[in-house]
């Protein structure tokens, strides 16, 4: 059987995920609204306006992907998020961090689906189709290094400056770097879209076994964006109540343990994409029961996590959260393969759009919900509750294997 290898490709997309993630207020988020003195549901609203403005223009982008080209869509992107960035930075109320989330928004809209695409294209180019898992789960194992870098810096910038302000503003920085990166890709993976008809034609959404991929990959995802922040406040609570951090002011016993439970959480997740084959093999190549079952264990950990958070079980809150976040690493991978499987190449960027505009629009719903039971009942309450509610909805979302699929 021919390999795969790690190309000088493999590399430069690989590049991009290391920067990519290296959105050093991510891990502090609600922690910096919080010091704003938003309230969780004004949390919750400004989530909102990220994912309904993701919701709202990602499908245009993805068309717009596939016939002006993915590169400059992805250099555009890049350019959204630096002035979404420097907006948190020199500004302190509700409205101007709400243009910024729109923002924010728009530069996920350009950015989802599109660079997967170009992955994809490469590999069909490369003829190392049936190694999709393999070599998307390489590349994102990267992201997840630069995702631990990026907690690191974060909690150095957040302990020695005591405000979460800066750390927008250094984000920048490796936003930057992606910009050129993403410029000087080659020209030819947009090549075969251009040669292609750029109308876009719904047939491959109507097939029954793309539309469950896409919901199951849809709505798990929007459960994790739309609750992953939560992790910030449990680990707030945690900072607080170690006794070995008392000679420490609040906001630098808060960045010692988000920079160390995230810093090992992020090297757990790049391990789990990199291996995300091994579920794949082991369930004997069913993409579809591995996405069934880590749907399953993904939305009963969110329960868990509310449950134990509100009973007072901080650590055992934490480690639900963290054995979450792999789960999501690992069935990302696995979802990328499911559904390229399933559509034409030329309306990838579309389709992985559609799958984006459902899963935000999901966490569109969830955000709101989960700030007002926060405000009311607790955050632990208002995790399980939406956890709760993802797992009931199982029947719209269980697959099978597409028959006559192109793997």
């Amino acid at each position: 059987m021919r390999e795969w290898k790690r190309d000088w490709m493999f590399w430069r997309f690989a590049t991009y995920g290391f920067f990519k993630n290296l959105r050093l207020f991510e891990p502090f988020l609600i922690l910096f609204f919080l010091e704003q003195g938003l309230s969780f549901l004004q949390i919750g609203i400004l989530y909102a306006v990220r994912e309904i403005s993701t919701n709202v223009l990602d499908v245009p982008t993805g068309v717009f992907a596939d016939s002006v080209g993915r590169r400059i869509t992805m250099v555009l992107s890049m350019l959204v998020y630096i002035l979404s960035f420097l907006i948190f930075t020199l500004f302190s109320s509700f409205w101007p961090f709400a243009i910024a989330m729109f923002l924010y928004g728009l530069g996920d809209a350009l950015r989802s689906g599109t660079h997967k695409a170009l992955i994809l294209a490469y590999l069909r180019k490369k003829g190392w189709e049936q190694f999709k898992v393999e070599y998307y789960g390489g590349t994102r194992s990267w992201s997840q290094r630069g995702s631990a870098l990026n907690v690191i810096l974060a909690a150095a910038i957040v302990f020695w400056t005591q405000t979460y302000r800066w750390i927008f503003a250094v984000s920048v920085l490796p936003y930057l770097i992606n910009l050129l990166n993403l410029a000087t890709y080659p020209p030819d993976l947009d090549e075969v879209v251009r040669r292609k008809s750029t109308g876009m034609k719904p047939s491959f959404l109507i097939r029954r076994h793309y539309l469950k991929g896409l919901l199951n990959s849809s709505l798990f995802m929007g459960l994790f964006k739309g609750s992953k922040d939560y992790l910030q406040p449990i680990l707030r609570s945690l900072a607080l109540s170690l006794p070995i951090l008392f000679s420490l002011n609040e906001d630098r016993r808060t960045a010692m343990v988000v920079g160390l439970i995230y810093g090992m959480l992020y090297l757990l997740t790049s391990y789990a994409s990199e291996n995300a084959y091994r579920l794949k093999n082991a369930l004997r190549g069913r993409e579809d029961t591995a996405m069934n079952l880590t749907y399953i264990l993904g939305s009963l950990l969110v329960i868990l996590t509310g449950g134990f958070f509100h009973l007072h079980l901080i650590s055992l809150s934490v480690i639900t959260f963290v054995c979450l976040y792999l789960i999501q690493n690992v069935r990302r991978p696995i979802t990328l393969s499911y559904i390229s499987s399933v559509v034409p190449e030329e309306k990838l960027a579309t389709a992985l759009s559609v799958e984006s505009s459902a899963r935000t629009l999901y966490a569109a719903i969830l955000s709101p919900l989960l700030g007002f039971l926060s405000d009311f009942l607790g955050v632990g309450l208002g995790l399980s509750t939406v956890g709760l509610v993802t797992i009931l909805l199982l029947p719209l979302v269980w697959v099978r294997e597409p028959v006559g699929s192109t793997r």
